[in-house]
């Protein structure tokens, strides 16, 4: 397992938690917790070893598009760029309809 750290400024405040996905084939699992700090901390758990610059432009595209201070973790079990992208768009949704540990 290798655990990769990221921080992107952020001004927007989260409404609540938001946990979605699962850790499974192909997939992966956010936990995201609002912050008052003005920045997102990101880490990232992954058996995929060797993809940090991956990871990082992946989430530096996404947070540059979503303006959000929170602390996220990520459980990866394999997950495509585009599956990270979607369960980050998942994950603000459901941050900010109000709504407490979703899964999706």
């Amino acid at each position: 397992m290798e655990t990769l750290t990221f921080e992107f400024p952020a001004t927007r405040t989260l409404n609540s938690y938001a946990h979605v996905g699962v850790v499974g084939s192909g997939d992966l699992e956010i936990l995201l917790e609002p912050s008052s700090v003005p920045f997102v901390r990101v880490a990232v758990r992954t058996g995929s070893q060797g993809f940090e610059k991956t990871w990082g432009e992946v989430l530096e595209r996404f947070f540059t598009l979503n303006d959000m201070a929170a602390t996220i973790k990520i459980n990866d079990f394999g997950a495509t760029p585009g599956v990270v992208s979607l369960r980050l768009a998942q994950a603000l949704e459901v941050s900010q309809n109000d709504n407490k540990h979703v899964k999706a």
